[in-house]
């Protein structure tokens, strides 16, 4: 049916929750751009008149959507080369969504994103609609079809889950800035020692490249392995600079809320190592450089002003 004025803006109002929910959902700027545009064509296609509240109408249906490809995503990455993370993103990105609260905040940090990836599709429903949106367990239980109580346990486990992997709390970013400058320069050094004493003793460092871009397929596990790892990332070399196409910038920002580091070369975003942060030191690494999930970054560094580079590398 052709849409009116009227049912145009009641999606176009509801799009920037919708592309939040679906990027929590999914850890994919792309494929929550995909289930948005997905969700308008059912809008399109629906009797509008006869919704009685479009909100909840769309929210069950993106989350359907999602849940279909949550399902399906599992199969595709098991075939993925080496490890598969979240797609980053930059500050200020609306689909990041809200971040009023703590709870809001932590369930798009790229810490929980990855941590996200062991829940049931379910739990990660209940747990982004509850914890970042507020959604009332009534309200979610209708979305999926399930009980309230189904609802309720789905969320404790899934708190569980998350908790479990999170034994530690990130400091802020104020407080993070001066150990990102540190990082950089023990980095640069040429020496491990510098780096060692900034890392937790169980400190890990873990890369997405999807088969485009040199990445390890198991993690570095501890302080010594990881700055090594580090060491050797940050130094010089004709074939780095052969890979990302000439000497990157480096810039600390944040991602999803959190510290990090984003390398560009000639204005096009080639890396962003997130770094998270705890009152212990530094417990992990998670870059990303697949070219494919760096995309909608490089638009966002295109279009936002940003300070003179820390460093310029490779």
């Amino acid at each position: 049916m052709a849409l009116t004025r009227t049912h145009m803006d009641r999606f176009e109002a509801s799009m920037p929750r919708l592309e939040a929910i679906a990027y929590r959902l999914l850890g994919s700027a792309s494929d929550a751009e995909d289930a948005v545009q997905d969700t308008f064509l059912r809008w399109q296609a629906a009797d509008i008149d006869r919704i009685e509240v479009p909100e909840a109408w769309l929210t069950k249906v993106l989350t359907n959507l999602c849940l279909n490809q949550l399902t399906s995503a599992r199969a595709r990455r098991e075939s993925y080369v080496g490890q598969w993370l979240p797609e980053p993103l930059l500050a200020g990105d609306p689909m990041l969504g809200p971040a009023d609260t703590a709870e809001q905040r932590e369930s798009v940090s790229y810490a929980v994103l990855t941590l996200m990836e062991r829940l049931s599709p379910n739990e990660r429903v209940v747990y982004v609609l509850r914890e970042a949106f507020d959604y009332p367990h009534r309200k979610i239980a209708e979305i999926l079809d399930i009980t309230e109580a189904a609802a309720q346990q789905l969320f404790h486990r899934a708190k569980k889950h998350i908790a479990e992997g999170r034994a530690r709390t990130e400091i802020d970013a104020a407080a993070a800035r001066p150990i990102v400058e540190e990082f950089l320069a023990a980095a640069t050094s040429g020496r491990t020692e510098p780096l060692v004493r900034l890392l937790t003793s169980d400190a890990i460092a873990i890369g997405d490249g999807g088969g485009k871009v040199p990445a390890r397929t198991k993690a570095f596990e501890g302080a010594v392995a990881v700055a090594k790892f580090m060491r050797g990332l940050f130094k010089p070399g004709k074939a780095k600079r052969g890979l990302v196409g000439g000497s990157a910038e480096i810039h600390a920002t944040t991602a999803n809320g959190s510290p990090a580091l984003v390398a560009v070369v000639g204005g096009r975003v080639v890396g962003i190592l997130c770094l998270e942060i705890t009152a212990e030191g530094i417990a992990a690494f998670r870059s990303q450089a697949n070219p494919d999930k760096l995309e909608r970054a490089t638009r966002r560094w295109a279009a936002t002003e940003h300070g003179d580079p820390l460093l310029h590398a490779f």
